[in-house]
């Protein structure tokens, strides 16, 4: 398995300081920041690709993630262009995350169709296509049902292949997954933990391989120190050694990378006590 990558999201609300807690990630050893992407809403956030620009700016080695992009609110081949800029930019440190749109309220409230769930497992995968052609080909064309481009260039090329995550659950999507991602990144607590081996090995096998090269992130809520909530499937909670038998699980069956949400207030308080006393438990 490959080298066990540990991230942090970074919450999208107005009342905190991104590029602070992304800061001491990165002092502390995490591997990648994440952040969100759900634009329309009551309280009051930051957009995500902004923030996310932001935060490359003002870090040096910590690589930065989508988690992910809702392929509906921006068309492809801009997404293609923004993510080599940030990539470029940022020293090779993006982690482009894609997911086919989660709520139809935000996309009708932004005056945008809602797409069937087919159309969004059929847009997720037509993105991908385009983006990827417009990364490696010039004169690109692609006649998607759903998004689609004629003779387009983009330049520069990206100088690597900037990795692709899906965020994904339904079959028809895992499969997608497997056949054009470079990760998956599903959350806990959508399902229960005994599905998620089974997920995985749909998409293994569209890839038809055993995952090799291949990052599974499970994105998850830690609380060191705080109390398991039966109503909570999403919370990892208890001692260090605790949450470390957790996370063991997962990654006895596959999962080589997590993303961690801390409840706020005592984010940085969070994040010092999972990269000091639980990562320690799991590298060993």
């Amino acid at each position: 398995m490959a080298q066990l990558l540990l991230g942090v999201n970074i919450p999208a609300s107005t009342d905190s300081d991104p590029v602070e807690l992304a800061r001491v990630a990165e002092t502390l050893g995490y591997d990648f920041i994440s952040v969100s992407d759900h634009p329309c809403g009551t309280n009051p956030t930051r957009e995500s690709w902004t923030m996310l620009t932001w935060i490359a700016a003002s870090t040096s080695r910590i690589r930065v993630a989508t988690r992910v992009l809702g392929v509906p609110y921006r068309p492809p081949a801009i997404v293609a262009k923004m993510a080599e800029t940030l990539d470029r930019l940022s020293s090779g440190r993006l982690i482009l995350g894609l997911g086919g749109g989660y709520s139809d309220a935000e996309f009708r409230a932004f005056g945008l169709t809602a797409p069937t769930p087919r159309e969004k497992v059929d847009g997720l995968e037509e993105a991908i296509q385009i983006i990827r052609g417009l990364w490696s080909q010039p004169q690109f064309s692609f006649p998607g049902r759903l998004y689609h481009t004629q003779a387009a260039d983009l330049e520069p090329k990206p100088a690597r292949r900037i990795p692709i995550w899906l965020g994904t659950f339904g079959d028809r999507a895992l499969r997608v997954t497997g056949r054009h991602a470079d990760g998956w990144i599903p959350s806990l607590g959508y399902l229960p933990d005994d599905d998620l081996p089974a997920m995985r090995s749909k998409v293994l096998a569209a890839r038809g391989d055993n995952g090799q090269d291949f990052t599974c992130a499970l994105n998850l809520t830690i609380h060191a120190g705080g109390r398991p909530d039966p109503a909570r499937p999403e919370l990892v909670a208890g001692t260090a050694e605790q949450i470390a038998e957790r996370l063991r699980r997962f990654i006895k069956t596959g999962f080589n990378a997590f993303n961690v949400i801390t409840p706020a207030p005592g984010q940085k308080d969070q994040l010092e006590r999972i990269a000091t006393e639980v990562l320690p438990l799991l590298r060993d």
